[in-house]
């Protein structure tokens, strides 16, 4: 299954892409989660609320998706 193209700004909130940026650029949940100085499980659900919103189920998926929409 491909991923499909989508408008990430109309999807996620300022926050959920910038999680996802960083997921891209493989840093961990620990990594971002001090990086923006916020504890791991908030990290953790917006990455959960990412998932669910672009409709995939890993974290890949997810990142795929940024990737093929990133201008």
């Amino acid at each position: 299954m491909q991923p499909e193209q989508t408008d990430l700004s109309a999807e996620l909130t300022q926050r959920e892409r910038e999680i996802l940026s960083l997921l891209a650029e493989d840093a961990t949940l620990h990594e971002i989660a001090e990086r923006l100085g916020v504890s791991y499980a908030t990290v953790r659900n917006h990455v959960q609320h990412i998932l669910r919103k672009l409709g995939v189920h890993s974290i890949l998926e997810a990142v795929a998706v940024f990737l093929l929409n990133a201008d």
